[in-house]
C-alpha cells in the first residue's frame, strides 16, 4: 500500500510543529518525525487502527501515536492520512 496525506493532515503537522518549535525546536522536530513514521507503519499494517463506525460507507480508522490521534482512510491500495491532532485537543 502507498501512503498519501491530505492537505488538511499536512496543515495539522505544520500547526503542531509551529506550536512546539518556539518552546523546544528539537522536540518539535522529533514529534513530527515520530508522527510521520507512525503513518508510514500503516503501509505495512493498514488495519491496525480502530475502525470508526460513524463513517459506515468508508473505511476510516484511527491510531494513537504517542499523545496524538491520527485518522486515516483505506482507499483501494492507498492509506490516506486525513487528520491528526493532540489527544487533549477538543475534536
Amino acid at each position: 500500500m502507498s501512503l498519501r496525506w491530505t492537505r488538511k493532515a499536512l496543515q495539522d503537522l505544520e500547526r503542531l510543529y509551529a506550536f512546539m518549535e518556539p518552546v523546544n525546536p528539537v522536540r518539535a522536530h522529533t514529534i513530527v518525525e515520530v508522527l510521520i513514521k507512525g503513518a508510514e507503519r500503516l503501509t505495512e499494517l493498514p488495519r491496525i487502527g480502530e475502525r470508526l463506525r460513524r463513517y459506515s460507507r468508508r473505511e476510516v480508522r484511527r491510531i494513537f501515536v504517542g499523545d496524538y490521534e491520527l485518522r486515516y482512510e483505506l482507499r483501494d491500495t492507498d492509506v490516506v492520512v486525513l487528520r491528526l491532532w493532540h489527544a487533549r485537543e477538543d475534536r
